[in-house]
């Protein structure tokens, strides 16, 4: 019998699938299991909800609950719900404050979060080229403080923790884009930041959930996403419905976070917050690293999408009306004007610097 060859980009991701025994997190479910010890009382039980669907959550964050269940040791086990499964993605922030679920992962714009830094959660154009890029701007420029600050005004609600996750690029289903024009009534599903920002170019954002998307192209309600970057586009299946991919790069990393029901989290023994908050920091850890080397190989060795690009005048374009949007938003409040600053002053350094590393 002959085997069906492995096509370039099932080769790429059977071996980036290995990633998830290896770099840690995966391993700790393994290794970390132990007898259960039951607290008085039984476990403490928590329900989480992702953004994602279950084939993206495979990596974006299962193999960090399935750690921490092991790891809690019979203390504490989290059911983990993908995107719409309890409550719809958009209800995502109003249902853990009143304790529906007791904790979320999501990024502020998705889940429609009512803080005055909700615009910069998710996509953001051009605030970052790197992943690396975010958790720099959280540690040592400041978004640290500030995202605790608007947090703290936030009645039963408590922010953990933000990572970087994949880059922003387009992608088509039948429609490919070689031209600003090209975008002008596309419909696309997307994260709010960055929809709100295309949009002057003609694109039209479109909210569904994320489980609908795939057939939404299909039956031609969706002309395609603007939403992940290739590793994610690949993994989930959407490259299997898009023939194009625009190869520039809206944003490098997004910024997604943990947050919990305070009520929920202030029930947690301080041994069991430090080993959550531990586990996120390896998925943060896991996903960057996931999401690099699937980005650059699939982009090049990957052979499911056309690439297309926009001419150098048009995209130069785009990212000078992005130092427009920027200074809108930041005159939006005094918070919002200070992460605007922290950008500038973060891409200053980088552009002198030279971008020594990534």
């Amino acid at each position: 019998m002959t085997k069906t060859p492995i096509t370039p980009s099932e080769r790429i991701l059977s071996s980036r699938r290995k990633f998830l025994q290896t770099a840690g997190i995966g391993a700790a479910a393994s290794t970390l299991a132990a007898p259960a010890v039951l607290a008085q009382g039984g476990p403490i039980r928590w329900r989480l909800q992702t953004y994602s669907g279950a084939p993206l959550g495979a990596h974006v964050i299962k193999p960090q609950i399935d750690a921490f269940n092991a790891a809690a040791n019979g203390e504490m086990e989290i059911e983990l719900y993908y995107a719409d499964q309890l409550v719809p993605t958009a209800d995502l922030f109003r249902a853990m404050q009143n304790g529906t679920i007791d904790a979320v992962q999501s990024d502020e714009a998705t889940m429609a979060s009512p803080v005055d830094i909700s615009v910069f959660g998710g996509y953001f154009p051009f605030a970052t080229r790197y992943s690396l890029d975010v958790p720099s701007l959280f540690n040592y420029y400041g978004l640290n403080e500030i995202w605790q600050e608007a947090y703290d005004e936030v009645e039963n609600v408590t922010w953990l923790s933000s990572g970087a996750w994949d880059p922003l690029h387009i992608f088509t289903v039948d429609k490919p884009i070689r031209s600003l024009e090209d975008m002008r009534g596309l419909r696309v599903f997307g994260v709010p930041t960055a929809g709100r920002f295309l949009s002057r170019y003609g694109l039209i954002p479109v909210t569904i959930p994320w489980d609908n998307v795939e057939v939404a192209m299909q039956t031609g309600e969706l002309d395609g996403v603007a939403w992940c970057g290739f590793t994610e586009a690949y993994e989930v299946g959407w490259a299997d419905v898009c023939n194009y991919a625009l190869t520039n790069s809206v944003t490098g990393a997004w910024f997604g976070s943990y947050f919990a029901n305070t009520e929920s989290w202030n029930k947690v023994p301080p041994h069991l917050q430090q080993l959550f908050r531990s586990t996120i920091d390896q998925s943060h850890y896991y996903r960057a690293v996931w999401y690099w080397g699937g980005e650059a190989r699939l982009r090049v060795e990957g052979e499911k999408m056309e690439l297309t690009s926009l001419p150098d005048e048009e995209w130069d374009q785009v990212v000078s009306d992005a130092q427009g949007f920027w200074d809108e938003v930041a005159g939006s409040s005094d918070r919002a004007g200070r992460v605007v600053q922290a950008f500038k002053d973060y891409a200053a350094n980088m552009e002198k610097a030279g971008y020594p590393y990534r």
